[in-house]
């Protein structure tokens, strides 16, 4: 039975990287209680769902759950298939092989589930739409249509307590990203952004994603405190 509608709780999405853990501190400055959500999706990087953990204790979540959904059983990505090298030559143009097919549309109808349950009235998920690689479920027709989706599709809306799906990174830099999580008390150390991190979270430093994430403490002009293999 679902709980009695309560609109300051919030399913956050919670991945374990630069971008959910600020996304994260910016619910919870809100005022937010915040359930946070990650998934075990068959990722490589498993490292993250650990510092998921760590963000989730370190920036005050009311709970933090783990699903375990094995996508990556269909393979189809570097993410999730071994077979398939992560990209290591720098960001170019276009789709790249570390697009998870369907993967932010999955987590987020795992959170929208969770958020019916619980009676909570807003998600967050860290999209972003300026410093990302290219991925299509990161863009904001994608938000738009799917919180409208939502709306149709729970029984909480139908019965009046519409959802609001909250992307607040999707317009940053990833600069601007880190400034913010920073004045809101963001421990980057904690997180863990790389695609190919070994199993204490270290980064390879020349992925996709730990290319975007140096390049947006460069601009930031912040030291990144993560764990690394390979000196940025």
């Amino acid at each position: 039975m679902a709980a009695e509608i309560s609109p300051r709780r919030a399913v956050v999405l919670l991945s374990g990287g630069l971008d959910s853990a600020t996304c994260l501190a910016i619910a919870r400055s809100e005022g937010f209680a915040c359930h946070c959500l990650s998934v075990d999706y068959g990722q490589r990087h498993a490292a993250e769902l650990v510092a998921a953990a760590r963000v989730a204790a370190g920036l005050g979540a009311s709970e933090h759950k783990v699903v375990h959904l094995d996508i990556g059983q269909f393979g189809g990505s570097a993410l999730t298939d071994r077979a398939i090298a992560v990209p290591t030559g720098g960001v170019k143009p276009g789709i790249p092989v570390t697009y998870v097919p369907a993967r932010n549309t999955i987590m987020l109808s795992l959170a929208l589930g969770w958020a019916e349950i619980l009676g909570a009235r807003d998600i967050f998920v860290g999209v972003n739409a300026v410093d990302y690689s290219g991925y299509p479920d990161c863009r904001p027709e994608f938000i738009q249509a799917f919180e409208r989706m939502a709306n149709l599709a729970t029984k909480a809306a139908v019965e009046g307590h519409p959802l609001k799906l909250h992307s607040p990174l999707i317009d940053l830099t990833k600069a601007q990203i880190i400034h913010l999580g920073t004045s809101l008390g963001v421990d980057y150390g904690l997180t863990v952004s790389c695609y190919q991190a070994d199993a204490e979270g270290r980064a390879c430093g020349i992925c996709d994603a730990c290319r975007l994430r140096r390049a947006g403490f460069a601009a930031a002009g912040i030291a990144d405190p993560a764990l690394q293999v390979n000196d940025y």
